[in-house]
């Protein structure tokens, strides 16, 4: 039996991206196990059919926690038996290399976006510098490798010279849970991060009736909150917090309108896929959508998100009321999800990642 190492900083609870990976290459007969990092609060990991593994920290965050987790990363993994070991994005790309090199391994990369193009890295000069230098010294080296979206596997290709899959994040296609009785409200679910315009989103609900839900944390949560006071919204927009799988897809069931908005600043956002997106289609749930590539290109086929271009506070609540008012559009692009969620569902795509590692090994 193959086993194969995947490495992300997150504390593991709540990624379902990497539950799915997991859990469908273990069943298919590796030995699989997923390292991450052990929150404060020391949430119980439930049993996913795989190895989950989390690494202590002294440091949560900025420079020192990377230096420290990636440290910490490469002396576990170097005294560990593995067949192959994956880095997801950039974050813990360099042990991945020195371990696999060390070992004479084969070594994957999974990239789930242009980390260098994120909004948080490309503003700040000092740190995209250093994280440029990581992406050139180390993404040269990992030939194997797979991506969201052919986009992103373009953007490699051009950079890097190296020829990437594309196996994209979408859910298990399952029965919606039953929706239960309760009043309307418009859902944002995923990273509290910079560059999802929630600068614009938040001082947009001054002019929508019905609340905004925010389940997630992130590095602009603290902004975020401060943006609801500055507006006098703290009636209307509620923060959850980080929710465990099962709840949030229930939540996001009762949910009447997704959002799913980037600001376009740096190529990551503009070439972006995101979870949630999916995420929102499988629950039936129309959704407001910037009209960007990739969503462009896979809402045409059964259009089940209203896609908008202009991100001012007043574009934003124009979109959420017409939605809100216009019964046809809303159920026309209900019907949709529910016709698009047959053809993009991971039952269709898990072969693509099952083919991946057969041929690697």
């Amino acid at each position: 039996m193959k086993n194969i190492y995947f490495t992300v900083t997150n504390s593991l609870e709540h990624d379902q991206r990497m539950h799915r990976i997991c859990g469908s290459l273990s069943q298919a007969g590796y030995e699989v196990f997923l390292v991450g990092t052990k929150p404060k609060n020391k949430v119980p990991l439930k049993n996913r059919g795989f190895g989950q593994i989390r690494l202590n920290n002294w440091f949560s965050k900025g420079k020192l926690f990377y230096i420290e987790y990636n440290i910490r990363l490469f002396f576990f993994l170097l005294f560990r038996k593995m067949d192959a070991v994956c880095a997801i994005d950039l974050d813990t790309i360099l042990p991945c290399l020195m371990v696999s090199r060390i070992k004479k391994l084969p070594r994957v990369y999974d990239a789930h976006e242009l980390f260098c193009e994120m909004k948080e890295v490309v503003t700040r000069p000092f740190i995209y510098k250093c994280w440029k230098w990581v992406e050139k010294y180390s993404v040269p080296k990992f030939t194997l490798g797979y991506t969201v979206n052919g986009i992103i596997a373009e953007e490699f290709k051009k950079m890097y010279g190296v020829e990437y899959g594309v196996i994209r994040n979408i859910p298990v296609l399952r029965e919606i849970p039953v929706p239960t009785e309760g009043p309307k409200y418009i859902l944002y679910q995923g990273a509290v991060n910079e560059g999802r315009s929630f600068e614009t989103l938040i001082p947009a609900m001054k002019w929508v009736d019905i609340p905004l839900i925010i389940c997630g944390d992130g590095n602009f949560m603290d902004k975020a909150k401060a943006l609801v006071q500055q507006f006098g919204l703290e009636e209307k927009i509620i923060f959850k917090g980080m929710v465990a799988p099962a709840e949030l897809r229930q939540i996001t069931a009762n949910a009447s309108i997704g959002i799913t908005l980037f600001e376009n600043k740096g190529k990551n956002n503009y070439y972006s896929l995101a979870n949630r997106f999916f995420d929102y289609m499988h629950a039936g749930v129309p959704q407001i959508c910037v009209d960007y590539p990739a969503y462009a290109e896979l809402n045409q086929l059964h259009p089940f998100a209203l896609l908008i271009d202009d991100l001012s506070p007043e574009a934003i609540a124009a979109a959420l009321n017409n939605l809100l008012d216009d019964d046809v559009l809303y159920e026309s692009l209900k019907r949709n999800c529910m016709l698009a969620r047959v053809v993009y569902n991971w039952q269709l795509e898990e072969p693509k990642l099952l083919s991946f590692y057969h041929q690697l090994f």
